[in-house]
Protein backbone atom coordinates (compact mmCIF):
# COMPACT_ATOMS: atom_id res chain seq x y z
CA UNK A 1 0.00 0.00 0.00
CA UNK A 2 1.29 3.47 -0.89
CA UNK A 3 1.20 6.04 1.88
CA UNK A 4 -1.18 8.83 0.95
CA UNK A 5 0.27 12.37 1.02
CA UNK A 6 -1.71 13.21 4.16
CA UNK A 7 0.24 10.49 6.00
CA UNK A 8 3.67 11.66 4.90
CA UNK A 9 5.97 13.10 7.59
CA UNK A 10 6.93 16.72 7.74
CA UNK A 11 10.62 16.69 8.51
CA UNK A 12 12.27 13.27 8.06
CA UNK A 13 13.55 11.71 4.87
CA UNK A 14 14.15 8.14 3.81
CA UNK A 15 17.74 7.00 4.30
CA UNK A 16 19.44 5.85 1.11
CA UNK A 17 19.93 2.30 2.38
CA UNK A 18 16.24 1.84 3.20
CA UNK A 19 13.90 0.47 0.53
CA UNK A 20 10.72 2.36 -0.25
CA UNK A 21 8.63 -0.56 1.02
CA UNK A 22 10.45 -0.68 4.35
CA UNK A 23 10.28 3.11 4.71
CA UNK A 24 6.52 3.11 4.25
CA UNK A 25 6.25 0.34 6.84
CA UNK A 26 8.36 2.43 9.22
CA UNK A 27 6.10 5.45 8.66
CA UNK A 28 2.94 3.49 9.36
CA UNK A 29 4.40 1.79 12.42
CA UNK A 30 5.59 5.10 13.88
CA UNK A 31 2.12 6.58 13.36
CA UNK A 32 0.66 3.46 14.99
CA UNK A 33 2.74 3.99 18.13
CA UNK A 34 1.58 7.59 18.35
CA UNK A 35 -2.05 6.56 17.82
CA UNK A 36 -1.88 4.01 20.63
CA UNK A 37 -0.64 6.79 22.90
CA UNK A 38 -3.28 9.18 21.51
CA UNK A 39 -6.01 6.67 22.43
CA UNK A 40 -4.59 6.27 25.93
CA UNK A 41 -3.63 2.61 25.53
CA UNK A 42 0.05 2.83 26.51
CA UNK A 43 1.76 1.29 29.52
CA UNK A 44 4.39 4.07 29.80
CA UNK A 45 7.55 2.75 28.05
CA UNK A 46 6.39 -0.87 28.14
CA UNK A 47 4.45 -3.12 25.74
CA UNK A 48 5.25 -3.46 22.09
CA UNK A 49 4.02 -3.15 18.53
CA UNK A 50 5.97 -5.03 15.89
CA UNK A 51 5.72 -5.12 12.12
CA UNK A 52 7.35 -7.45 9.63
CA UNK A 53 9.90 -5.85 7.32
CA UNK A 54 8.44 -6.15 3.80
CA UNK A 55 10.17 -8.82 1.78
CA UNK A 56 11.68 -10.52 4.83
CA UNK A 57 10.52 -13.51 6.82
CA UNK A 58 13.09 -13.03 9.55
CA UNK A 59 13.25 -9.32 10.34
CA UNK A 60 10.76 -7.06 12.02
CA UNK A 61 10.53 -3.51 13.34
CA UNK A 62 9.92 -2.66 16.99
CA UNK A 63 10.18 0.28 19.36
CA UNK A 64 13.41 1.21 21.14
CA UNK A 65 13.09 0.28 24.80
CA UNK A 66 13.03 3.29 27.13
CA UNK A 67 11.34 5.70 24.76
CA UNK A 68 7.81 6.94 25.24
CA UNK A 69 5.52 6.06 22.37
CA UNK A 70 5.39 9.79 21.60
CA UNK A 71 9.17 9.68 20.97
CA UNK A 72 9.05 6.93 18.37
CA UNK A 73 9.95 7.99 14.81
CA UNK A 74 10.41 6.10 11.54
CA UNK A 75 14.17 6.52 11.93
CA UNK A 76 14.63 5.24 15.50
CA UNK A 77 12.55 2.07 15.12
CA UNK A 78 14.77 -0.97 15.58
CA UNK A 79 15.18 -3.68 12.97
CA UNK A 80 15.68 -7.01 14.73
CA UNK A 81 15.72 -10.69 13.88
CA UNK A 82 13.49 -13.36 15.39
CA UNK A 83 15.83 -13.71 18.35
CA UNK A 84 15.65 -9.99 19.11
CA UNK A 85 19.14 -9.24 17.84
CA UNK A 86 19.61 -5.91 16.12
CA UNK A 87 20.43 -6.31 12.43
CA UNK A 88 21.20 -2.62 11.99
CA UNK A 89 23.20 -0.40 14.32
CA UNK A 90 21.25 1.68 16.83
CA UNK A 91 22.03 3.47 20.07
CA UNK A 92 18.91 1.83 21.52
CA UNK A 93 18.06 -1.70 22.57
CA UNK A 94 14.78 -3.57 22.45
CA UNK A 95 12.69 -4.80 25.36
CA UNK A 96 13.57 -8.50 25.90
CA UNK A 97 10.08 -9.18 27.27
CA UNK A 98 8.71 -8.72 23.77
CA UNK A 99 10.73 -11.31 21.91
CA UNK A 100 9.09 -14.47 23.21
CA UNK A 101 5.65 -13.32 22.09
CA UNK A 102 6.48 -11.36 18.95
CA UNK A 103 9.15 -13.66 17.58
CA UNK A 104 6.93 -16.68 18.16
CA UNK A 105 4.03 -15.21 16.20
CA UNK A 106 6.09 -13.67 13.40
CA UNK A 107 8.07 -16.87 13.03
CA UNK A 108 5.03 -19.14 12.79
CA UNK A 109 2.15 -17.14 11.30
CA UNK A 110 2.88 -15.90 7.78
CA UNK A 111 -0.51 -14.19 7.68
CA UNK A 112 0.35 -11.90 10.60
CA UNK A 113 2.55 -8.94 9.63
CA UNK A 114 1.79 -6.69 12.60
CA UNK A 115 1.30 -7.62 16.24
CA UNK A 116 0.15 -5.24 19.00
CA UNK A 117 0.31 -5.97 22.72
CA UNK A 118 -1.52 -3.88 25.33
CA UNK A 119 -3.04 -4.25 28.76
CA UNK A 120 -5.38 -1.35 29.34
CA UNK A 121 -7.58 -1.44 32.44
CA UNK A 122 -10.71 -2.78 30.67
CA UNK A 123 -8.70 -5.44 28.84
CA UNK A 124 -6.81 -6.41 31.99
CA UNK A 125 -10.12 -6.78 33.81
CA UNK A 126 -11.64 -9.00 31.12
CA UNK A 127 -8.63 -11.31 30.83
CA UNK A 128 -8.64 -11.82 34.61
CA UNK A 129 -12.12 -13.33 34.41
CA UNK A 130 -12.56 -17.04 33.72
CA UNK A 131 -15.14 -16.47 31.00
CA UNK A 132 -12.95 -13.97 29.17
CA UNK A 133 -14.66 -12.10 26.36
CA UNK A 134 -18.38 -12.50 25.85
CA UNK A 135 -19.95 -11.79 22.47
CA UNK A 136 -23.15 -10.05 23.48
CA UNK A 137 -22.46 -6.49 22.37
CA UNK A 138 -21.80 -4.89 18.98
CA UNK A 139 -18.02 -5.16 19.24
CA UNK A 140 -17.81 -8.40 21.18
CA UNK A 141 -19.91 -10.14 18.53
CA UNK A 142 -17.31 -9.18 15.92
CA UNK A 143 -14.69 -11.18 17.84
CA UNK A 144 -16.64 -14.44 17.84
CA UNK A 145 -14.37 -17.34 16.89
CA UNK A 146 -11.30 -15.09 16.68
CA UNK A 147 -10.01 -15.29 20.27
CA UNK A 148 -7.52 -17.78 21.71
CA UNK A 149 -6.68 -18.06 25.42
CA UNK A 150 -3.26 -18.63 26.97
CA UNK A 151 -2.76 -19.30 30.68
CA UNK A 152 -0.48 -16.98 32.62
CA UNK A 153 3.10 -18.22 33.03
CA UNK A 154 4.67 -15.02 34.34
CA UNK A 155 6.51 -12.35 32.35
CA UNK A 156 6.94 -13.58 28.78
CA UNK A 157 10.73 -13.80 28.73
CA UNK A 158 11.47 -17.43 28.03
CA UNK A 159 11.69 -19.26 24.72
CA UNK A 160 10.07 -22.44 26.03
CA UNK A 161 6.72 -20.62 26.29
CA UNK A 162 6.62 -19.87 22.56
CA UNK A 163 5.16 -23.20 21.50
CA UNK A 164 2.44 -23.01 24.12
CA UNK A 165 1.47 -19.46 23.10
CA UNK A 166 1.26 -20.54 19.47
CA UNK A 167 -0.87 -23.52 20.40
CA UNK A 168 -3.20 -21.19 22.29
CA UNK A 169 -3.44 -18.83 19.32
CA UNK A 170 -3.97 -21.59 16.77
CA UNK A 171 -3.64 -21.33 13.01
CA UNK A 172 -6.47 -18.94 12.24
CA UNK A 173 -7.20 -16.78 15.29
CA UNK A 174 -6.04 -13.16 15.44
CA UNK A 175 -6.60 -12.29 19.10
CA UNK A 176 -4.62 -13.93 21.90
CA UNK A 177 -5.82 -13.39 25.45
CA UNK A 178 -2.87 -13.61 27.82
CA UNK A 179 -4.81 -14.54 30.92
CA UNK A 180 -4.16 -12.35 33.99
CA UNK A 181 -1.99 -10.15 31.78
CA UNK A 182 -3.24 -8.51 28.59
CA UNK A 183 -3.97 -8.97 24.91
CA UNK A 184 -2.09 -9.50 21.67
CA UNK A 185 -3.73 -8.88 18.31
CA UNK A 186 -2.23 -9.62 14.93
CA UNK A 187 -3.25 -9.00 11.34
CA UNK A 188 -1.86 -8.90 7.82
CA UNK A 189 -1.19 -5.15 7.94
CA UNK A 190 -0.62 -2.40 10.47
CA UNK A 191 -3.93 -0.80 9.53
CA UNK A 192 -5.89 -4.00 10.06
CA UNK A 193 -4.11 -4.79 13.33
CA UNK A 194 -4.88 -1.36 14.78
CA UNK A 195 -8.51 -1.61 13.70
CA UNK A 196 -8.75 -5.03 15.37
CA UNK A 197 -7.19 -3.70 18.57
CA UNK A 198 -9.70 -0.84 18.58
CA UNK A 199 -12.51 -3.39 18.26
CA UNK A 200 -11.08 -5.48 21.13
CA UNK A 201 -10.69 -2.40 23.32
CA UNK A 202 -14.27 -1.27 22.66
CA UNK A 203 -15.56 -4.78 23.40
CA UNK A 204 -13.69 -4.78 26.71
CA UNK A 205 -15.00 -1.33 27.67
CA UNK A 206 -18.59 -2.30 26.89
CA UNK A 207 -18.35 -5.61 28.73
CA UNK A 208 -16.92 -3.93 31.83
CA UNK A 209 -19.61 -1.24 31.78
CA UNK A 210 -22.43 -3.76 31.33
CA UNK A 211 -21.07 -5.89 34.16
CA UNK A 212 -20.92 -2.89 36.47
CA UNK A 213 -24.59 -2.14 35.80
CA UNK A 214 -25.73 -5.53 37.05
CA UNK A 215 -28.89 -7.16 35.83
CA UNK A 216 -29.39 -9.71 33.12
CA UNK A 217 -27.78 -9.27 29.70
CA UNK A 218 -29.63 -9.67 26.42
CA UNK A 219 -27.57 -12.44 24.87
CA UNK A 220 -26.82 -12.62 21.16
CA UNK A 221 -27.31 -16.00 19.51
CA UNK A 222 -24.04 -17.57 18.38
CA UNK A 223 -25.27 -17.67 14.77
CA UNK A 224 -25.66 -13.88 14.82
CA UNK A 225 -22.26 -13.41 16.44
CA UNK A 226 -20.70 -15.59 13.75
CA UNK A 227 -22.46 -13.55 11.08
CA UNK A 228 -21.10 -10.34 12.62
CA UNK A 229 -17.57 -11.71 12.75
CA UNK A 230 -17.72 -12.93 9.15
CA UNK A 231 -19.16 -9.66 7.86
CA UNK A 232 -16.55 -7.59 9.69
CA UNK A 233 -13.76 -9.70 8.21
CA UNK A 234 -15.23 -9.28 4.73
CA UNK A 235 -15.61 -5.50 5.09
CA UNK A 236 -12.02 -5.13 6.23
CA UNK A 237 -10.73 -7.43 3.51
CA UNK A 238 -12.80 -6.15 0.59
CA UNK A 239 -13.83 -2.58 1.40
CA UNK A 240 -10.69 -1.12 2.94
CA UNK A 241 -12.41 -0.15 6.21
CA UNK A 242 -9.18 -0.54 8.17
CA UNK A 243 -7.19 1.64 5.76
CA UNK A 244 -9.78 4.41 5.90
CA UNK A 245 -9.94 4.20 9.69
CA UNK A 246 -6.15 4.40 9.97
CA UNK A 247 -5.89 7.39 7.64
CA UNK A 248 -8.69 9.22 9.46
CA UNK A 249 -7.10 8.63 12.85
CA UNK A 250 -3.73 9.88 11.61
CA UNK A 251 -5.39 13.06 10.32
CA UNK A 252 -7.04 13.54 13.71
CA UNK A 253 -3.78 12.86 15.50
CA UNK A 254 -1.85 15.37 13.38
CA UNK A 255 -4.52 18.03 13.82
CA UNK A 256 -4.46 17.79 17.62
CA UNK A 257 -0.82 17.34 18.65
CA UNK A 258 2.66 17.99 17.28
CA UNK A 259 4.68 14.99 16.13
CA UNK A 260 8.46 14.58 16.12
CA UNK A 261 8.39 13.65 12.43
Amino acid sequence: MTIKPLLMPNNVFKPDHCSEEEWQQRLKLAYCYHLVDFFGWTETIFNHISARVPGSDNHYLVNPFGLNYTEVTPLNLLKVDLDGNKVEASEYNANPAGFALHSAVHGAREDIHCLLHTHTVPISAIVQKKKGFTHHDFYGAQLYGRVGYHDFEGITLFADEKARMLESLGNNKHVLVLRNHGIAVGESSIEKALFLLWTVQRAAENQCAAGALGGEDVEIDTSISQKCADLTAELIRESGFANEFFAAMVRKLKSERPLPF
